[in-house]
């Protein structure tokens, strides 16, 4: 038997990994796969939601400061972004996506012609350096913010890059196009001699080769430290998803209150122990003739149905799914931390499982089918917690007390009742004081009864089944 390192909730999660193939499961790998999906599908909605926003700002501030008909132009190119989100938002998927990159660069492009080709239902004509003067380069951060709310880091990086590209490539085309007003350059300099930075900053035909340069590298750093943060925001949501999933798998075998408790407070699981727990079994009596000759479909859904009653029950009142055993289950009450009130929580599960059960009949015999009937065994006691087995961990709950729990439910068919309770249990529901006079009343004393494992005899307590269904 091997010991539980670093006994905090860290450690418990590192111990349910280990019970894991080494490989990533298919299973996992869709649990990842549609969690990214899901975070990226509520990204890129975010994304486009605000980019139609945004647009709508724009074009408002557009006709109000440029007020004419030759804003149409610009209020068209602003419908076309519109367009690409809403493309966007039909072809986004997670990972790579060559049809989201397409319409990427196709944001870029159709900006960069937006910012640097003139208006042609404007009457005015001014040197094709001008457009430069007008700082559009601004409007490509409003890309990029767009972009880290859905795109993943790599795509800030191309986007980063791309953006340099593009815009260095319409540098050089405007740079090769002839000078449209040469006499502008002359009056210039002519108003201006003696002042050469003047002349070279004032001129209207200067491209400004400089200052296109610092736009790109001031871009490409801006664009260089958020693919930065988005690679950790992407770290952070897959750590998120895997602690998702860890809380799941622990989950099944203890119930969610457990595990939020040892999540938010980390409580120490200590090494392998001693403690004192209450143990529960159940399943159903006479299953074997039960399933004979039944359609096995109907025999899996009827067992389906049975451990998803129970289960519910064993989580409810704050157990630990110990294991399925066929027609039946364990839960236990106490680990992996011990409470105050372990066994009152094992005898309200009992008796809620016993409702659970006559609730589920009722129901059965509604559609005509045969009644289950279930037995219920619970004891109190010692018992040892730690994990077995080498390469593949469980943890393991093992002792006297989880076999005299195994054959107090056994009992229930010699003595003819669904529930058969230790004395010492009920002593311990007595000390702990939570349980109301519903849960112990209408209990039986029984003599004392040899319990294999036992050396000396064991006082019981039943509940027989017209108690229990006037209960139900």
């Amino acid at each position: 038997m091997t010991d539980i390192p670093d006994p905090t909730f860290g450690s418990l999660i590192r111990h349910f990994r280990q019970t894991e193939d080494a490989s990533r499961s298919p299973e996992a790998d869709r649990y990842v796969r549609e969690a990214l999906e899901r975070n990226k599908r509520e990204g890129l909605v975010l994304a486009v939601k605000t980019r139609w926003i945004a647009l709508a700002a724009v074009g408002a501030l557009t006709a109000v400061l440029n007020w004419g008909w030759d804003q149409i132009y610009y209020e068209a190119l602003l419908l076309g972004f519109a367009l690409i989100g809403w493309a966007q938002l039909r072809l986004g998927r997670a990972g790579r996506s060559p049809a989201e990159l397409f319409l990427m660069f196709c944001d870029l492009s159709l900006l960069t012609f937006m910012l640097l080709v003139p208006n042609p239902f404007s009457d005015e004509t001014r040197p094709l350096a001008m457009q430069y003067r007008f700082d559009g380069f601004i409007y490509f951060f409003v890309l990029l913010a767009g972009g880290t709310i859905s795109y993943s880091w790599r795509t800030i990086v191309a986007m980063g890059t791309w953006t340099t590209g593009v815009w260095m490539t319409a540098l050089v085309i405007m740079l090769l196009q002839p000078v449209r007003f040469p006499e502008l350059s002359t009056a210039a300099a002519q108003a201006f001699a003696g002042f050469p930075e003047l002349i070279r900053r004032l001129d209207p035909n200067a491209m400004e080769i400089s200052n296109r340069i610092q736009e790109v590298v001031v871009f490409l750093i801006v664009a260089s430290v958020l693919a930065l943060g988005v690679r950790r925001a992407n770290h952070l949501v897959l750590h998120h998803v895997a602690v998702e999933r860890e809380r799941a798998n622990l989950a099944r075998y203890f119930s969610p209150n457990v595990v939020e408790d040892l999540a938010r407070n980390d409580q120490s699981l200590k090494q392998v122990r001693s403690q004192k727990i209450a143990v529960l079994f159940v399943d159903i009596v006479g299953f074997t003739s039960f399933a004979e000759g039944r359609d096995p479909v109907d025999i899996i859904r009827t067992l389906r149905d049975f451990h998803g009653f129970m289960e519910t029950e064993v989580f409810r009142h704050e157990g630990t799914l110990d294991k399925y055993l066929g027609d039946g289950l364990m839960a236990t009450f106490g680990t992996p931390i011990a409470g105050g009130s372990d066994a009152s929580n094992a005898l309200r599960c009992a008796r809620a499982m016993l409702r659970a059960g006559a609730e589920w009949n009722r129901a059965r015999a509604g559609r005509g089918e045969p009644q289950i009937a279930i037995g219920v065994g619970l004891h109190y006691g010692d018992a040892v917690l730690g994990d077995i087995g080498t390469t593949r961990l469980e943890f393991a709950v093992i002792g006297s007390t989880v076999n005299v729990a195994s054959r107090l439910e056994g009992m229930t068919r010699s003595f003819g009742v669904p529930l058969v309770v230790s004395d010492d249990l009920l002593a311990r529901v007595h000390d702990e004081a939570r349980c109301g006079g519903d849960d112990i009343a209408g209990f039986e004393k029984r003599p004392a009864q040899m319990v294999r494992g036992l050396a000396h005899p064991l006082d019981l307590w039943t509940l027989d089944a017209g108690v229990a269904a006037g209960a139900a």
